[in-house]
């Protein structure tokens, strides 16, 4: 046992060793971020309780989010092509911040809609600028490594925002907004704070990709490796918008409970992520997101199967280990591939295919929940994880032989 321990030890150290300090800066900022992440995970459950709004109606107005989403992406990719990407942060975080705050005090639901959509204008720049702040400051062989960082910050943060935004919600669903609202500006005076002396990218070498200074639309391979992302970020979002729904609705669970049993998925991230991403570094990463969305999306097709605690803590266990084979790997291939004077593109244009599932999943998923039941809506998240499967398979030689040429 003490050798076991040894060598997971060393096995962490290994697996953290060689990050740049601004990487970790941008980790950290991320975390202070998203402790206060806590709207979006009951957002359909607030607008359907507390406002009385039809599920298919609370499932459109969190589209709205993502209908603003697809904006932010691409704006943020196109400004940190151009504009500092520390600077695009700040501002999204001190915005989102903000309009998390009037969110707060709006009664009627299309006001609420039309703010929502501008929060995902502001609150999704911020992703491309941080993914390419994260690749800038990383070499080639660290980049899965440094996005793998910020998705344990990410799931850090979100082991403390769920669970206590359900204990808030108990009292007052208003004050998740507020809380949510003051983490994003701490974190953009945070961000401001620890870069506030300047920074420069560090220099690496690096081979020439396909996308080199090549439109991102020009680039097939990659036009479809975003097709496949967008189908796998259907069911991702499916968490944020009808998961909820059908852990409080038909499995009875507390809105304390379902963010206590989210932060499972957390707590696993934070614990092995890294390690994972580490191990798996040399492997093929195209194979490893093919198999870790069947993963995933068959950890929701199981939910049907059974109930009771135990077996939906099983469930998140499995879509969680699928999250971790999927979506870090997936932004290193794209932040390699793209090359340093396209990557905010590439990135935006990701980001943006991730944005516009956001409209898709909860305005699909809700309308499916309520017109055919929960057992259809996750069976049909499996079959799309046998789609990934063999789509992500099939891209993955013609992918990698585009990459090396």
């Amino acid at each position: 046992m003490p050798r076991f321990l040894s060598n997971l030890a060393r096995a962490y150290r290994e697996a953290f060793a060689g990050l740049s300090p601004a990487v970790w800066r941008l980790a950290i900022g991320t975390f202070v971020n998203r402790c206060g992440t806590m709207v979006l995970p009951f957002f359909t459950l607030y607008l359907a309780e507390q406002k009385g709004v039809p599920i298919r109606v609370a499932g459109a107005t969190l589209g709205c989010y993502g209908l603003g989403a697809i904006g932010g992406a691409y704006l943020g990719g196109w400004l940190c092509d151009r504009v500092d990407p520390i600077r695009i942060q700040r501002w999204s975080l001190g915005l989102s911040g903000v309009g998390f705050w009037i969110v707060a005090e709006l009664e009627s639901t299309i006001a609420i809609a039309v703010a929502m959509a501008f929060q995902g204008l502001v609150a999704e720049s911020f992703r491309p600028a941080n993914a390419a702040a994260l690749a800038s400051f990383s070499g080639p062989a660290d980049r899965v490594r440094a996005f793998t960082l910020y998705r344990l910050a990410i799931n850090l943060g979100m082991s403390v925002g769920p669970v206590v935004g359900g204990l808030l919600a108990t009292a007052d669903y208003r004050l998740l907004f507020w809380v949510d609202g003051a983490t994003a500006i701490a974190a953009a005076a945070y961000l401001g704070w620890v870069f506030r002396s300047g920074h420069a990218p560090i220099p690496h070498e690096e081979t020439a990709q396909a996308g080199e200074g090549v439109s991102p639309w020009r680039d097939r391979p990659y036009l479809v490796l975003v097709g496949l992302g967008t189908v796998l970020a259907f069911v991702f979002f499916q968490i944020q918008s009808t998961y909820p729904l059908a852990l409080h609705r038909l499995h009875g669970l507390s809105e304390a409970k379902i963010g206590i049993l989210l932060a499972i998925n957390t707590v696993i991230i934070v614990a092995l992520e890294m390690v994972l991403a580490h191990a798996l570094a040399d492997a093929r990463q195209l194979r490893i997101v093919a198999w870790g969305s069947l993963l995933f999306c068959g950890g929701l097709a199981l939910l049907p199967l059974g109930g009771g605690t135990l077996f939906l803590a099983f469930t998140v266990v499995v879509w969680t280990f699928g999250e971790m084979l999927s979506l870090p790997f997936l932004q290193g291939i794209v932040a390699v591939r793209a090359g340093a004077a396209r990557r905010g593109s590439y990135l935006g244009l990701l980001n943006a295919s991730f944005a516009t599932a956001y409209v898709i999943a909860p305005t699909v998923g809700t309308w499916i929940f309520e017109r055919w039941g929960s057992a259809a809506l996750w069976g049909l998240c499996g079959g799309i994880g046998v789609f990934l499967l063999f789509g992500f398979l099939a891209l993955d030689p013609r992918f990698n032989r585009r990459s090396s040429a």
